[in-house]
């Protein structure tokens, strides 16, 4: 009988799964066919159910290149259900960041139901007043020009910290990348909670919120299937949203015990003097939840703010281009020598080095800090260059294409710091052809930093050290491999030797 029984069972699921399974592609395929498709800007045809999931490939930025020089510099793709418009030319990205900025400059939200504080301000679905509220908060407390010269000596203590280790590292191989992370993440750190967080090296202590920050940017850029296709939204088969949560509350442990500490020192009817972002924050009566979810976004690199990937990255890339073009390093070099008065770097001296920010600007026009600006959505239907934008369309730029157009760039793909020096273009949202930090409503707010940190850091590595590559490598082999993720980053890290220029 039990036999008979388990039989039967067995008999249903197998003729119930196949009916399932058809009715789920039904459902697919009806939802991807029902998506409006008239005036859309051209793309190759979709597949049924999966879109154009197929072409994108590891690097889609590239993938994306390739397609937009067959169709256009404005297309349209599928993924699952969900339509994508990309713009990948300087004109393209002016009708999306300018033109038609009101209408195109929302986000896909994330879940604001179970807790609203989560609506910081890279994620607020609209322009509204709370993102204007909070975008005035970031400029006037952190990213301010008199904020930031208050900040100067705090980066020139924390820049000669960098040096002193490095120099005891003379002859040894360092990871620029590592070092450059650990020092712009305690710069941020320093300004916002007044404490470092990481050290040079790893020593057990501090690996922890490096390799946790690591694990969030993997995941964070891993396609979700439930975002593809919203039927398998709340299964989370990928367990993508379970392992995030997880890693938020890892993270947020490193600074929580900070703000309970400085809030039990509240005195004098609940106002502390303000010495950093976080005693404003309390003293504004932001809550911890609030505050938890503003340095997330302050801190990792998943933001159009000052984060400590983008600072370190480009340092990295910069560092990389020059060792490969030693004539432009040697300009550099004797560009610092000629203007410098002491030893050191000092940030006074960075107005008077035009060839050392013509460097920076050409490597954040061949490495933007993301290929693509963080996404935007259509908060409603438009039309642009005669095409139909549908509402909720996700709309991205590719800023790594639009570096790399032959049509606004001579030569495009060499690194040639000259092209700015009689060019008054600019990384601050007026020139299209050149917008590693965006442009627009969503421009980063936080330009000022990284352009005063990756400057200043760079002249520093430069003017006192001279840099060596290890044993049996040579600068024209040196591995410019891209690793495509939220970041555009070296997939080989830098590897390099220093010795010391000057007496410490």
């Amino acid at each position: 009988m039990r036999i008979m029984v388990q039989r039967a069972v067995i008999g249903d699921i197998n003729l119930f799964f196949p009916l399932f399974l058809l009715t789920l592609l039904f459902l697919l395929y009806k939802n991807f066919r029902s998506s409006p498709s008239k005036g859309l800007p051209p793309g190759p045809t979709p597949w049924p159910i999966i879109g154009n999931i197929h072409q994108m490939g590891m690097e889609s930025y590239v993938s994306i290149t390739h397609l937009a020089q067959t169709y256009g510099s404005l297309i349209s793709l599928r993924l699952g259900p969900r339509l994508l418009v990309v713009a990948s030319s300087p004109a393209s990205a002016t009708e999306i960041l300018k033109t038609h900025d009101t209408v195109l400059s929302g986000r896909i939200a994330v879940d604001l139901k179970a807790n609203p504080e989560r609506m910081t301000m890279v994620w607020a679905p609209e322009c509204n007043d709370q993102w204007r509220n909070l975008r005035t908060l970031y400029r006037s407390e952190s990213f301010s020009a008199k904020v930031i010269e208050c900040q100067e000596i705090l980066r020139e203590n924390k820049v000669m910290e960098l040096i002193s280790f490095l120099s005891a590292k003379e002859g040894d191989v360092v990871n620029i990348g590592d070092v450059m992370y650990a020092t712009v993440f305690n710069i941020l750190s320093n300004l916002f909670l007044s404490e470092d967080l990481i050290s040079f090296e790893d020593d057990g202590s501090d690996e922890r919120i490096k390799q946790l920050m690591k694990r969030m940017m993997v995941l964070v850029s891993t396609p979700d299937l439930g975002e593809l296709f919203p039927i398998f939204k709340r299964l989370d088969i990928q367990r993508l949203n379970k392992r995030k949560r997880g890693l938020f509350e890892k993270i947020s442990a490193t600074w929580k015990n900070i703000i309970k500490e400085r809030r039990a020192r509240v005195v004098d009817g609940g106002i502390s003097s303000e010495q950093d972002f976080l005693d404003f924050l309390i003293n504004r009566g932001f809550t911890d939840d609030y505050i938890n979810n503003i340095f997330h976004e302050l801190f990792t690199a998943g933001t159009d703010t000052s984060g400590t990937t983008i600072d370190g990255t480009t340092i990295e890339w910069a560092m990389a281009e020059l060792m490969k073009n030693i004539d432009a390093m040697n300009k550099v070099r004797d560009e610092l020598t000629k203007e410098m008065i002491g030893n050191f770097v000092q940030e006074s001296d960075l107005p008077r080095l035009p060839y050392l920010h013509a460097c920076v600007k050409e490597t954040l026009r061949l490495h933007p800090p993301a290929p693509f600006l963080l996404a935007h959505r259509a908060i409603d239907t438009c039309t642009v260059k005669n095409y139909t934008i549908p509402k909720d369309s996700s709309i991205f730029v590719n800023a790594w294409a639009i570096g790399r157009d032959p049509v606004a760039w001579d030569d495009p793909l060499t690194f040639k710091p000259e092209r700015f020096l009689e060019s008054d273009v600019e990384f601050k949202g007026n020139h299209f052809q050149f917008i590693p930090f965006g442009a627009g409503r969503r421009i980063c707010p936080g330009i000022p930093m990284p352009a005063r940190q990756i400057h200043f850091i760079l002249a520093s590595l430069i003017h006192s050290f001279d840099w060596s590559l290890p044993e049996g490598m040579h600068p024209a082999n040196l591995d410019m491999t891209e690793k495509f993720g939220i970041m555009l980053r070296k997939k080989q890290p830098l590897l390099l030797i220093p010795k010391a220029r000057h007496s410490q």
